[in-house]
């Protein structure tokens, strides 16, 4: 009987931890999941950002943003604050298709923080015909829902 106990116990503390142990990788592989869709979703949120500004569609532009009196844009100006001072300010210094030129970002580094944070910073290039003027970004996102939206934007130029 003692014989018998002792390979029941034996089974039941391997099937807990193999079950500790699937769990541990399932975990993984579904972080891993999460983490390279949000990149997916960042990346893919600049990419329709680049189409709508050289479009000539800032509205389209700033949808990317969090659209919020609270979202923090810091540029030479120094910074703003709120969605709308934002666009205006675009409208501001961008008031028509030449002036916008077309724009090229290029990411160089693209972190996800946490479940609902992630970092990116790249360089920005506008061509136009009678220059082209480029700089560095750094953004900080943030996930509402299934949104990723970015919460402060830090642009400068060259």
């Amino acid at each position: 009987m003692n014989y018998t106990l002792s390979i029941s116990h034996f089974i039941k503390r391997a099937l807990t931890i193999l079950l500790v142990i699937f769990s541990i990788l399932l975990s993984c592989s579904l972080k891993a999941q999460s983490t390279t869709l949000s990149k997916s979703q960042i990346r893919l949120a600049l990419k329709m950002q680049e189409e709508a500004w050289n479009r000539g569609d800032i509205e389209g532009f700033m949808q990317a943003y969090w659209k919020s009196d609270s979202l923090l844009f810091i540029g030479s100006k120094g910074p703003t604050y709120g969605w709308q001072k934002t666009l205006n300010n675009y409208r501001e210094s961008y008031p028509d298709d030449q002036a916008m030129g077309q724009l090229v970002f290029e990411i160089k580094k693209l972190d996800i923080l946490d479940q609902s944070h992630a970092f990116v910073v790249g360089t920005w290039m506008l061509k136009r015909s009678q220059d082209q003027p480029s700089g560095y970004f750094s953004l900080l996102w943030k996930k509402f829902g299934k949104e990723w939206k970015i919460i402060a934007d830090h642009s400068s130029s060259e």
